[in-house]
């Protein structure tokens, strides 16, 4: 069978994106504090993860006080961080790796829980035509459909759910945390350290025009969004060895 995202390596610098990504990321889990100490980074770097995500879809990055209600984005962001941080993390890869359409419901009802009136509709994915067959494509790439490098797919992935808006609510949030599971499930970065989602928000003009890039499936504009996705798992995994190294010096 075609891999059907085998075109996308030929596309100018994809490749050697992908590649500088998956380097940066390696060195982060070699860092000696994350030889044993990962799990207090990782936590600190979902945190991190969060506020960012939530400040891209203009919620607050200030962590609500103890006992009073905080934004409802950023609330949302940080019970989807929970969900992929400590054991809980291991629990949706499974979902992950098995059912994704289920753990993308699942980051749904946590992102958009404070966002909805209607409850019933937290992880249902809108009925507009084609909204179910291209997350069933989207499902076949996570469970094998593909052989791309892991940086590749976990920005098809990004890409795909923000573009196809598939629950017309905190569709970012669940995007970038799918990303997440990418990366995680396939080993590019299996304790998930990396903050990506900082390049983003302080890039956020070049993050609103790669995903017009990719919608217009043009291959520039694909070409774009892949490069842009993995700059952004470069430039988290230096937030990642910035919180590594902090963590040793205290």
């Amino acid at each position: 069978m075609t891999d059907p995202l085998q075109p996308l390596l030929d596309l100018p610098g994809v490749v050697d994106a992908a590649d500088r990504a998956r380097d940066a990321l390696g060195e982060v889990h070699r860092h000696r504090t994350n030889r044993r100490d990962w799990p207090k980074t990782a936590t600190e770097a979902s945190v991190r993860a969060a506020r960012a995500s939530a400040s891209i879809d203009g919620g607050s990055t200030e962590l609500p006080v103890p006992g009073t209600v905080g934004d409802p984005i950023l609330s949302g962001a940080l019970r989807v961080a929970q969900a992929l941080d400590g054991e809980a993390l291991t629990i949706i890869l499974q979902t992950w790796q098995r059912a994704p359409l289920q753990a993308l419901a699942r980051l749904h009802l946590l992102a958009a829980a404070d966002l909805v009136d209607d409850a019933a509709t937290l992880g249902r994915p809108r009925t507009d035509p084609g909204v179910g067959e291209r997350l069933d494509m989207l499902a076949q790439l996570v469970t094998g459909g593909t052989n791309a490098p892991a940086p590749v797919v976990a920005a098809i992935v990004h890409g795909e759910l923000l573009a196809l808006r598939p629950f017309g609510v905190a569709d970012g949030i669940v995007a970038r945390a799918a990303s997440r599971l990418v990366a995680t499930s396939t080993g590019l970065d299996p304790h998930n350290l990396g903050v990506p989602e900082v390049s983003w928000m302080r890039r956020a003009p070049a993050y609103l025009d790669g995903i017009a890039g990719f919608e217009s499936a043009t291959p520039e504009g694909v070409g774009s969004w892949l490069i842009l996705c993995c700059g952004a798992l470069e430039a988290g995994a230096r937030e990642a060895m910035s919180i590594a190294d902090a963590a040793a010096a205290g």
